[in-house]
């Protein structure tokens, strides 16, 4: 067995080195949005009142309790891994997925491994480094986790921390044995993001059955399983065995895999070509290779419009007269009405959201560059900006359609103001196509640093997601280009950020492609 893992430590240590900014970048924005919520939490419920008001909300609202899940006790501790412990899995997950995915099957792809797999390096090396670089960063996030929230208990710090950790190993070994059955890395990420999707959507509608977590569909998620865990809540640590079971299960189940196939090779056949139609231009390619990730991003964007649109009236009267609350979401919404002010806030986490997208799209440009695809197509009647036009038109044209349909989502969900809200989330666009704007620069000047795009918009994700929660100096929420946008419905329309930000994102695209029309490819 020491022969099929040799040369393990060193890819490890190459794999963290590739990962020293998207790494550190998900594990802080993740860490700091659970460790900011106790102080937070004790702001909006300070009184024993308002904590029993909120647990008696949560019993009998089901459509919030689906999106946060149930309260099993009032403690800032409790509260805080109620209010953040899906989502801190889901991060945690996210994060995994995409560091297995990128050191196996990516690799695979590009034809890099079967280069360093002609040196001394063992058939399951590759596989170990990928999942212990996952460890590491999800060790990390469970420490911060324990260590920061240890004031409200060191029991309940360390079993969140642990679960949060736990939930992220499960989805990095699954991402592991999908990485074996497949032999696209975007297909390999999209897999398993779907079976992500697959344990939120069973935990919610789990949670929204049953107010104690105990529905079948919750039990059936892992997500689920953080959940029960019940952290700060006369802990369940036997819940912990499962995450344990889970995660060995799928490492057998990943090695047994790798064990039987070649490099680059699959166990799910791959089509040989287009189905149908053919492809005629560079545009045309672009968007047969991004098709799955726009349309499956526009999915998810009308659902959690229609799911934001339905909760707006329910997190009106969960707010009631709590002056904290309300002004939490005056800060993210804007000073307007309550309602108006979670609409503005809601869309403005979407187009947050949306910043992923632009990054992700953008970057592949850089993928198809260092795997060698790029070549053969610039060999042809093709130019670089005209390959490149392709992919950046699906990248800012699709982030503006995932926006305007996270605004028919609202419009089926809240039913009212519809033209204001499919105005506001479209204005959210500005801010993304700076964000995008910055990937592509990144992407033309500085090819090797590409990967920090990522870094960028988990920044201007963590400063408008937590920025106003912690009510930080207003220098620091303009650090952001959303922190320019107007605070749409309710708030007072500047159109002038609206037109500096799109100026602003075509300098940086211009910037980008002048740098990547002088300077050599990545080689493949």
């Amino acid at each position: 067995m020491s022969r099929q893992l040799a040369g393990t430590g060193t890819l490890l240590r190459f794999a963290l080195r590739r990962d020293r900014v998207m790494l550190p970048v998900w594990v802080a924005v993740n860490a700091l949005m659970v460790l900011s919520m106790p102080n937070t939490l004790k702001t909006l419920y300070a009184t024993p009142a308002q904590r029993a008001d909120l647990m008696h909300q949560m019993a009998t609202n089901t459509s919030l309790r689906a999106v946060v899940g149930p309260v099993f006790d009032d403690s800032l501790g409790a509260l805080t891994a109620w209010r953040v412990g899906v989502y801190a899995g889901a991060l945690a997950a996210g994060m995994s997925l995409l560091v297995v995915v990128r050191h196996t099957r990516d690799e695979e792809e590009s034809g890099r491994q079967e280069l360093i797999s002609s040196g001394t390096v063992g058939r399951r090396a590759p596989l170990t480094a990928a999942l212990l670089a996952a460890a590491v960063a999800n060790a990390l996030l469970g420490l911060l986790i324990a260590a920061g929230l240890a004031r409200q208990g060191a029991a309940g710090a360390l079993a969140f921390g642990l679960g949060v950790a736990g939930a992220g190993m499960v989805f990095a070994t699954a991402a592991a044995i999908v990485a074996q059955l497949t032999e696209s890395a975007r297909l390999a990420r999209g897999l398993t993001a779907a079976v992500l999707g697959a344990a939120f959507v069973l935990r919610a509608a789990g949670d929204s059955a049953s107010s104690d977590g105990s529905s079948v569909l919750t039990w059936l998620s892992p997500l689920g399983w953080l959940e029960n865990l019940r952290a700060f809540a006369a802990e369940r640590w036997w819940v912990l065995l499962l995450f344990v079971a889970a995660t060995a299960l799928q490492v057998l189940a990943a090695y047994a895999l790798a064990g039987r196939r070649d490099i680059g090779m699959s166990f799910l056949p791959t089509r040989p070509g287009p189905a149908a139609g053919r492809l005629g231009t560079a545009g045309a390619l672009a968007w047969r290779l991004q098709r799955g990730s726009v349309l499956g991003w526009s999915l998810g964007f009308f659902l959690a419009g229609v799911v934001y649109g339905g909760l707006t009236d329910g997190a009106a009267k969960l707010v009631g007269d709590n002056a904290q609350a309300r002004e939490i979401f005056q800060r993210l919404g804007g000073r307007s009405g309550l309602t108006d002010a979670f609409l503005a806030a809601m869309v403005g986490m979407l187009g947050l959201v949306a910043a992923l997208y632009i990054v992700s799209a953008v970057l592949r440009l850089s993928g198809e560059e260092t795997s060698g695809r790029a070549e053969p197509v610039l060999a042809g009647a093709v130019g670089r900006l005209r390959w490149a036009a392709g992919h950046l038109l699906i990248a800012f044209g699709g982030s503006a359609l995932i926006m305007l349909l996270a605004g028919l989502g609202f419009a089926v969900g809240y039913g009212r103001q519809i033209g204001l809200v499919l105005g506001a989330c479209l204005l959210q666009v500005a801010a993304v196509w700076v964000i995008g704007g910055l990937a592509v620069l990144l992407l033309g000047v500085l090819p090797q640093g590409v990967t920090a795009a990522w870094g960028v918009a988990g920044a201007a994700l963590l400063i408008g997601w937590i920025g106003p929660a912690l009510n930080v100096p207003r220098a620091v929420l303009d650090l952001s280009p959303f922190g320019h946008l107007p605070k749409l419905p309710g708030g007072h329309l500047d159109w002038t950020p609206v037109g500096v930000l799109p100026a602003l994102a075509a300098l940086l695209v211009a910037g980008g492609l002048a740098g990547l029309r002088r300077r050599d490819l990545a080689a493949g």
